[in-house]
C-alpha cells in the first residue's frame, strides 16, 4: 500500500521540484533552528603547566538563532538534479543565553599551539618563535570573550608572521568566516527518478570524493547534508550523511520509536563505530592521519582540512570515547540524553520531526620541547567548546504531516472500502434471490 500512496504523491511531495511542499521546505526550513555553544573554562592553567590534569568548568549555553536557506538553486539534467549553497546566519539570542558574548573564557592558545606544533621541528624558527611569544606574553592558554573566540579576532602572533608570509590571515576564530557564509557549491540529486536519492548529495564543491583521508572508502561522499531525508523509511535503514564540519561522511541507524508534538516517527543516531578505533572498525583506519596514527575511540583527528591546525572533533563531554579522554580532564560528564546526536524522522515522509547534531572542539596539546611556553604539559585532547545545533518541528507543519496522514489512511484503505462495499452488494444480492425463491417454493408444496 506505501507503493501506491508513494504513487499518488510522486509529484507533490517526494521530490524536489518547485511549487511541492518537499522543496519549499528544503530551500525554507519553516522550523526555528538554533545553535547554542558551551564553552569549558580553564581553572587551573599553572597547574597545567607544571603537569597536572587540567581542571574545566562548562559555561553556556550561548544560543544564536539560526537561518539557513537554500540559494543560487539551478535545477538541471531535466529536472534530476539541484544546484545550491547553503548560507547560513547565527543571530544571537540573549534572552536564550547564560550571558552577553562578552563573557570571558579562558582556553588553550589555539594559533600558538597551532604556530609551535607547526615549526617543532625546526629550532632555528622555534626560537625566535619562542623569544617573540616571550616578549608579547604570549603563552599556552588565552583569555578572549566569546564573541572573539567564536566569530574572530586578531591574533598578534599571527599578525607577525604575517610580514613573513603575507597571505597568511591574521585573524583566529573557530568558526571565522562561516557567519552569513556557506560551506560551498552541492549538487543533489532531487529524488524524480528514485524517491530513495531525495536530497542526495551527487557532488560537493565539484568533487564527488574527498581527498583528506588516507583511503578511497573513508574519502566518500555518503548520503544527504543531513537536513533531509528519503521518503518512506524502515527501521533497518542506514541513513548515511555528508558532514563538511566533520570533513566525512557519516551513518546513523535506527534507536526507537518516538513522539513528536502528537507526530508518530523513528529515532536514528550515529552508533558508536561511526567514530570507533581500528581493532573495533578496521574501515576507519583511513581517518588515522597521519597513515597509522590513530588516536582511539571517539575522536577524530580533521587538522589535514583545517589549515593544520591541532584541532580534533569528538561528541561532548567525550560521550562513546575511550575512557581515557574522559579521565585526562576534570569536569567531563558523558551523559547520552545531553550529549548524543539524535535526529528524529517521521517515518513516511522523511520530514524532520526534532534533531540536534552535538559535536564537540578539541585541541591536541602536547610539551613541544622547543617552546618553553609548553611547560611540562601532559599530552591531553583539550576541550574547547562543544555545539548543540537543534530543531524541532513548528505546529503549521505538525498540521499538514496530520492531513498527509489521513489522506496516506484514506488511498491505504480505500481497496479494503471497495472490498467491503463488495462483499455487502454480494449479500443483498443473494439475500435478494433468496426472498424471490422462497414464495415458488411454498406454493410448490401446496400443489403437492
Amino acid at each position: 500500500m506505501l507503493h501506491v500512496f508513494s504513487q499518488f504523491y510522486q509529484g507533490k511531495l517526494l521530490v524536489l521540484k518547485n511549487g511541492t511542499e518537499a522543496f519549499e521546505a528544503w530551500e525554507n526550513p519553516p522550523a526555528p533552528i538554533y545553535m547554542q555553544f558551551y564553552f569549558f573554562n580553564l581553572t587551573n592553567p599553572l597547574e597545567v603547566l607544571d603537569g597536572d590534569r587540567p581542571a574545566v568548568v562548562e559555561i553556556g549555553p550561548y544560543t544564536y538563532r539560526e537561518h539557513r536557506p537554500m540559494e543560487q538553486v539551478v535545477f538541471h539534467d531535466n529536472g534530476t538534479r539541484v544546484t545550491a549553497v547553503n548560507t547560513k546566519t547565527y543571530v544571537f539570542q540573549r534572552n536564550m543565553s547564560r550571558g552577553p558574548e562578552s563573557d570571558i573564557i579562558r582556553t588553550v592558545n589555539i594559533p600558538a599551539m597551532t604556530v609551535m606544533e607547526r615549526f617543532k621541528d625546526n629550532s632555528i624558527a622555534a626560537n625566535l618563535i619562542s623569544a617573540y611569544m616571550k616578549s608579547q606574553g604570549e603563552g599556552l592558554f588565552t583569555t578572549r570573550t566569546v564573541g572573539e573566540l567564536l566569530w574572530g579576532y586578531e591574533d598578534g602572533l599571527l599578525k607577525a608572521l604575517k610580514l613573513l608570509s603575507p597571505d597568511l590571515d591574521d585573524v583566529f576564530g573557530l568558526f571565522y568566516k562561516t557567519n552569513a557564509s556557506n560551506d560551498g557549491e552541492y549538487v543533489f540529486f532531487t529524488g524524480q527518478q528514485n524517491y530513495k536519492d531525495f536530497a542526495r548529495v551527487d557532488t560537493w564543491n565539484g568533487e564527488r570524493s574527498l581527498n583528506w583521508w588516507t583511503s578511497d572508502e573513508c574519502n566518500m561522499i555518503n548520503g544527504t547534508n543531513g537536513a533531509s531525508f528519503h521518503p518512506v523509511l524502515t527501521k533497518n535503514e542506514t541513513l548515511y550523511m555528508f558532514s563538511s564540519d566533520l570533513c566525512r561522511s557519516l551513518y546513523a541507524l535506527y534507536e526507537d520509536e518516538v513522539t513528536v508534538k502528537g507526530i508518530s516517527g523513528y529515532r536514528f543516531s550515529p552508533p558508536s563505530e561511526v567514530f570507533a578505533n581500528v581493532t573495533v572498525n578496521p574501515a576507519n583506519a583511513g581517518f588515522c592521519v597521519p597513515a597509522g596514527n590513530c588516536l582511539g575511540s571517539g575522536v577524530l583527528n580533521v587538522s589535514t582540512c583545517k589549515q593544520g591546525a591541532p584541532i580534533i572533533m569528538s561528541s561532548p563531554h567525550f560521550y562513546q570515547a575511550d575512557e581515557k579522554f574522559v579521565q585526562d580532564v576534570f569536569g567531563m560528564t558523558p551523559k547520552k540524553e545531553q550529549h548524543q546526536t539524535v535526529i528524529d524522522l517521521h517515518p513516511l515522509t522523511g520530514f524532520v520531526l526534532q534533531a540536534a547534531k552535538r559535536l564537540q572542539v578539541n585541541v591536541y596539546v602536547e610539551k613541544i620541547p622547543t617552546f618553553s611556553q609548553t611547560g611540562n604539559v601532559r599530552t591531553v585532547v583539550f576541550p574547547v567548546v562543544y555545539l548543540n545545533e537543534s530543531v524541532v518541528i513548528d505546529d503549521a507543519s505538525v498540521e499538514k504531516l496530520k492531513k498527509i496522514v489521513l489522506e496516506k489512511n484514506i488511498v491505504e484503505n480505500v481497496p479494503f472500502m471497495l472490498i467491503g462495499l463488495g462483499i455487502i452488494l454480494g449479500l443483498v444480492f443473494m439475500f435478494l434471490m433468496c426472498r424471490q425463491r422462497v414464495p415458488e417454493v411454498i406454493f410448490s408444496g401446496t400443489q403437492i
